[in-house]
């Protein structure tokens, strides 16, 4: 097993480092692809020493090489966030190779939704459509007979939240809702405690804030795609325990 998490720790570091360059570009309608990766002060290409997952920013001292300007914090931290994730799921989702993969894309995907809905207010389609067409071709060929319940999870998740966006149109936007069916292809029935962790977390943050801020804090709009994120991942890792634990509580 050691191999294999030293190899899921590096890749997600790795990964990391493209998703923030897709959480960049793709609200933005650029290319992920091309071209390399610049300075977001100057605009002077980086070098490849300059742009390794992590070690390159502490070795910088979290400045620019070629103007010392300061850069962000949030690059190394997404990084570790999915090196973290990755690595979780190999140890949690341990021998089931199709599980594994799609845990693996579907972390990905919640950390780069992440990052744009955290920095731009926006949980972009394009991301949405390739993790939803991946799920469904992996799931396909691995795991062919979990597809009925993933598309009805889907539509579970995707349907309830478009009402209460119906009903709450400031507090919940379309992107929320497409990401919860997203959601569902990937975590099958484990999406309901995915759900409710979501919205225990988004209450738990409102509530606060209006403790702190008062009347003013019910003016300001929170996005739920990080809630959501936090809600998949904690179902990805413990979703079957807490389904299983529901069921034996309460059927």
């Amino acid at each position: 097993m050691t191999p294999a998490v030293v190899f899921a720790f590096v890749g997600g570091l790795m990964a990391g480092s493209f998703t923030t360059v897709v959480s960049h570009r793709v609200p933005r309608g650029e290319s992920v692809v091309g071209p390399r990766s610049r300075c977001p002060s100057c605009g002077t290409q980086i070098a490849a020493y300059d742009n390794i997952p992590v070690f390159s920013w502490v070795l910088l001292r979290g400045r620019s090489r070629c103007c010392h300007e300061r850069i962000s914090a949030r690059y190394p931290i997404t990084e570790l966030i999915l090196a973290a994730l990755y690595t979780a799921t190999v140890v949690v989702l341990r021998g089931n190779l199709t599980e594994i993969l799609l845990g693996l894309i579907f972390v990905t995907m919640l950390v780069a939704i992440t990052v744009t809905d955290l920095e731009q207010r926006i949980i972009p389609n394009k991301i949405l459509l390739v993790a939803a067409i991946l799920a469904v071709g992996i799931a396909a060929v691995g795991d062919p007979g979990s597809l009925p319940q993933r598309f009805l999870a889907a539509a579970a998740a995707g349907g309830g939240l478009f009402l209460v966006a119906l009903a709450y149109p400031r507090g919940m936007g379309l992107g929320d809702v497409k990401l919860a069916a997203v959601m569902g292809l990937f975590l099958g029935r484990n999406v309901a405690p995915a759900i409710l962790v979501a919205l225990l977390a988004g209450s738990l943050v409102g509530l606060t804030m209006i403790a702190r801020e008062g009347s003013e804090a019910r003016k300001r709009a929170i996005p739920f795609g990080p809630f959501l994120a936090l809600g998949g991942a904690v179902a990805l890792l413990a979703g079957n325990q807490m389904v299983d634990w529901y069921l034996s509580t309460f059927s």
